[in-house]
């Protein structure tokens, strides 16, 4: 991890550089509101760095992906930044990095799954407009939170494990990803909601029975 200062207007932000891959120099323009980072690697493939750069500079979270070894240049530009189409940003914001196994897991799913199919395409699609219209607030709460953050990861633990069972699908028709699809959504349900709902209501019902006991006792 690279921690960078650039200095606009008199003020000073810190861009942080988490990659597999080593950086030679970076520039920042403050006419064009561009960063740009001069990279070099000796990996033919996975090469994934994760560049974290603050709201009031840019406003982001950036995932890179390059494939082939030698020379790169990275140019980012705010007016080309689509803040919607980037990864998870509660999960990130729970497990600390893109680089995360967590992270990787959970694009891999969305990529080499889901994505597979015009029907998860789809859905990709409507949930990432629903996501992204609440998941920068949370993210950004639970940076400022540890405890929060914690109970985030904690209720995260379901979902991903759930998802793990797309890792042994045979998905290669529109059919069974909906299938699967909405099997995975069902099962959710029914731990996220169904599951604490009959606990809440057996407690109840376990503590009427002996306010009703101590009453007529």
């Amino acid at each position: 991890m690279t921690k960078y200062m650039i200095t606009v207007d008199e003020q000073n932000y810190e861009v942080i550089f988490s990659s597999n891959f080593s950086i030679s120099s970076h520039t920042f323009s403050a006419s064009d509101r561009m960063l740009q980072f001069n990279i070099e690697t000796s990996l033919e493939s996975k090469n994934i760095g994760e560049i974290i750069i603050p709201r009031t500079l840019m406003d982001g979270e950036f995932t890179v992906l390059l494939d082939g070894k030698g020379k790169h240049t990275i140019d980012i530009i705010t007016k080309d930044v689509e803040h919607n189409s980037g990864g998870c940003l509660i999960a990130t914001a729970t497990f600390g990095s893109e680089l995360s196994p967590q992270i990787q897991f959970l694009r891999e799913i969305r990529d080499n799954t889901v994505l597979q199919t015009e029907s998860g395409t789809n859905f990709m699609a409507g949930f990432n407009q629903f996501y992204y219209s609440f998941s920068p607030a949370i993210a950004d709460y639970e940076r400022e939170n540890p405890t929060f953050k914690e109970v985030v990861k904690i209720t995260l633990t379901p979902l991903l494990t759930s998802l793990t069972l797309l890792q042994y699908a045979d998905i290669d028709s529109e059919s069974k990803m909906l299938v699967y699809g909405i099997s995975i959504i069902l099962l959710n349900i029914g731990m996220y909601f169904v599951v604490p709902t009959v606990i809440i209501m057996k407690i109840r019902k376990r503590v009427n029975i002996e306010k009703l006991d101590g009453k007529y006792a």
